[in-house]
């Protein structure tokens, strides 16, 4: 157990303000009062919650060339703990890390791509007969509702592209999100960095007002500089260096969501399109994990989706050698080098994932890092994308959980077994136990 001596106290919810802006803080050594548990204290480190998507299943052993062509199924526990090349990018973290075999989730069955994003976290089959949307809230908003009121955002749901695909319905009830805050309330997935950025360290009731803002003033941190001096004349060396790396984050994701603004297309004839989506998509999804590690750190909020790419997008690969786009090569027909492709688009999204995952592991938080206080699946809610089913699936289990969760390990589940047993244990490691979930049959014991 951490005690704490410092000569300062903060509260947890110090922030900086300038006109018209107010920045959150992330956990410092002086928000602890002297001689004290931090497990006793206000400033005890909370629960963070994190659901990342991926659409079109993936690559293991469900193909007609069976293991040989498995890249993602893991093997083994502890010392032997042996991850598959997909998810080879979390190696250095894998005492975080537990995989699963035999998930099932039957609630999307038969529905091509159009169920699969509603009921990744709800397990619960829509009544599509409705004239409206109408299925159940979903596990990231069930978990909102409990540990994100406390934080200026319950829960943020974001994505990398727009989920308004043909492909995937057009953006129909149960395609175009992965959260529902209710059985008839879907969540908008929101693609534009610069909106989110602002929704985080910005003022205003309104876009509109947002957006007046950010023309009006040129860098957040330049509108609080004097009381942010103040403060660090307050600060021992420690909190000092915390303060001076977590604003240096702040600053390097204002200029990059400057540049995404700042194109000159006066002398293009272009469509509409939303100010601030990065052309490069690469930088677009390094900028959403980003913003997701900056909102975990400042508590500012404690629950994250993240559609990686949309269900049924035709977004190609360049950046990593794939040519293709994504939905089409999806459909690899059992052919060799269009599943390696797949491969490689699929090993990309884990590796940025990795990379947000290691930032957390390095960003202290209380008495451990961000990682140790969080939770997160990663996963996608299609098997075998040729053939658009949904036995089995790729799932992860990420992060300390408060020392709730133990990773290191490959569970190899009864055939069959249902996705919502892994909802209903993530619920019980957050303290949120629930004697059901979607059609859940009993919580993991070996999680």
């Amino acid at each position: 157990m951490a005690n704490f001596l410092t000569k300062k106290h903060l509260s947890r919810r110090t922030v900086l303000r300038g006109t018209g802006v107010a920045l959150a803080l992330p956990l410092l050594d002086a928000m602890v009062p002297a001689s004290t548990a931090l497990a006793q204290t206000a400033a005890n480190p909370k629960m963070r919650a994190g659901f990342f998507y991926l659409p079109h299943g993936a690559i293991m052993n469900n193909t007609p060339f069976g293991k040989e062509a498995d890249a993602w199924t893991s093997s083994g526990k502890g010392a032997d703990f042996k991850l598959g090349h997909i998810l080879s990018p979390l190696e250095k973290l894998k005492n975080y890390v537990t995989t699963f075999e035999n998930l099932e989730n039957t609630a999307a069955g038969g529905s091509v791509h159009t169920l699969n994003p509603a009921t990744w976290l709800s397990c619960v089959r829509p009544d599509t007969a409705a004239k409206g949307a109408s299925m159940s809230v979903t596990l990231d908003q069930l978990i909102a509702q409990q540990i994100g009121q406390e934080t200026a955002l319950p829960s943020m749901e974001l994505s990398s592209e727009t989920t308004i695909q043909v492909a995937a319905g057009n953006g129909g009830f149960y395609a175009a999100t992965t959260s529902y805050a209710n059985a008839n309330t879907p969540l908008p997935m929101e693609f534009n960095p610069r909106k989110v950025f602002i929704q985080l360290l910005g003022e205003g009731d309104t876009a509109a007002e947002r957006d007046a803002l950010i023309r009006k003033n040129a860098s957040i941190l330049d509108m609080i500089s004097e009381r942010t001096q103040s403060l660090r004349n307050e600060l021992g060396a420690g909190d000092k260096a915390k303060l001076s790396d977590y604003l240096d984050t702040v600053r390097e994701i204002e200029r990059r969501v400057d540049m995404a603004g700042s194109r000159d297309l006066a002398n293009i004839d272009v469509p509409d399109a939303p100010v601030g989506e990065l052309d490069n998509f690469d930088e677009q999804v390094k900028m959403m994990f980003d913003l997701i590690a900056l909102a975990y750190q400042a508590d500012l909020t404690r629950v994250a989706t993240y559609v990686m790419v949309a269900e049924g997008t035709n977004r190609t690969y360049n950046h990593v050698g794939v040519p293709d786009s994504y939905h089409p090569v999806s459909h690899h027909s059992n052919d060799r080098e269009r599943i390696r492709r797949l491969t490689i688009i699929q090993h990309y999204h884990m590796t940025r994932f990795a990379e947000f995952v290691q930032k957390l592991a390095d960003t202290p938080d209380g008495d451990g890092t961000l990682l140790d206080h969080s939770l997160f699946l990663y996963g996608s809610n299609m098997g075998n994308s040729n053939q658009h089913d949904n036995y089995p699936l790729p799932e992860v289990l990420v992060g300390g959980a408060n020392g709730k969760h133990v990773g290191g390990k490959n569970l190899i589940l009864p055939e069959r077994t249902p996705l919502a047993n892994v909802h209903l244990t993530i619920l019980d490691k957050l303290g949120i136990p629930q004697p059901s979930f979607g059609n859940s049959t009993g919580v993991l014991s070996d999680v």
